[in-house]
């Protein structure tokens, strides 16, 4: 169904958002909110969404029409510091630039670590439940097409009574230290990044493996070495597809058997402190991960001494 007119919605202060997710069961919310002017919506295109001098732009809800948007999924993200409500909108991946007047629109993996904290967690949220509804819209275990419930977080099967929820994959990244100095680290160059950016180890937690021996394995397999310390610091939802990045830093036992697996990962490089500095200060050789993400945070943690 068409979007009413885009209208920017002016917030000076960063948007904060309550999920508020004791009203997703009224099957009338998301009907009555869309038909609010005092409801916001948030555009998402793919993994990106409008944005302006740094902040994201959202439209008024029930603005009068003087063009309509193609809107394939609407959910609701929850209400604003100020009470009003917060929706989603899922527009095609062909929508056009210009559907929100003096914005351009930009993706999460660019922009994210830019944004105020609290709307960088908004456009995150908005940029999951969105690859969740775009992407998975028939039942797995029949195939039919599905009902969208709880405006926006679950579907149902109308064919066999199951209910779906947004998934998210457990994914471990891992910080590793040298066993012989707190100041060196190891980082890996990817070869999907081409072989010139480093960063921390990740990978996926198996079926039936604890956090800890995934972080063992993945770290094992990508650079050889064994670790020990493991020590949980944080985590990070990241959409894409659909993550959950648990952060780990680890020490290994013997800084001598570092080696790359020659596939994943094309090169590891042990870097001082000093390098690293540089780096992050766009300076040293090597490119570090972008500011959005979970490993560039335990990057500059290590590089700061936070304990």
């Amino acid at each position: 169904m068409p979007l009413s007119a885009p209208i920017p919605v002016d917030a000076s202060e960063p948007l904060r958002v309550a999920r508020s997710g004791d009203e997703r069961v009224d099957d009338a919310l998301l009907g009555r909110l869309r038909a609010d002017r005092s409801s916001r919506v948030l555009l998402v295109r793919r993994d990106a969404a409008p944005m302006r001098d740094g902040r994201l732009v959202l439209v008024e809800a029930g603005s009068p029409a003087s063009g309509g948007v193609p809107v394939r999924e609407w959910a609701f993200l929850g209400r604003s510091a100020d009470g009003a409500a917060v929706l989603l909108a899922v527009v095609d991946d062909d929508a056009p630039d210009d559907l929100v007047p003096d914005a351009a629109w930009a993706a999460l993996r660019a922009a994210g670590g830019d944004l105020p904290a609290t709307e960088a967690e908004v456009f995150t949220n908005a940029v999951a439940l969105a690859g969740w509804l775009r992407d998975a819209p028939f039942c797995p275990a029949c195939g039919t097409r599905t009902e969208v419930r709880h405006a926006g977080w679950s579907r149902h099967c109308p064919n066999c009574g199951r209910e779906h929820f947004p998934r998210t994959d457990p994914a471990v990244i891992v910080l590793v230290q040298s066993a012989e100095s707190d100041d060196r680290i190891l980082l890996g160059a990817n070869a999907a990044w081409g072989g010139d950016r480093y960063s921390c180890f990740a990978g996926f937690a198996e079926a039936g493996e604890s956090l800890e021996d995934a972080v063992r394995r993945e770290v094992g397999e990508e650079s050889g070495v064994r670790l020990d310390d493991i020590a949980y610091r944080g985590s990070q939802a990241w959409p894409y597809p659909r993550s959950l990045m648990l952060g780990f830093r680890a020490r290994v036992i013997d800084d001598d058997d570092a080696r790359a697996d020659g596939e994943e990962i094309v090169e590891v490089r042990w870097f001082d402190r000093e390098e690293i500095g540089a780096s992050l200060r766009g300076e040293g050789t090597a490119q570090l991960p972008g500011p959005a993400s979970i490993a560039r945070r335990l990057i500059e943690d290590w590089y700061r001494g936070v304990a």
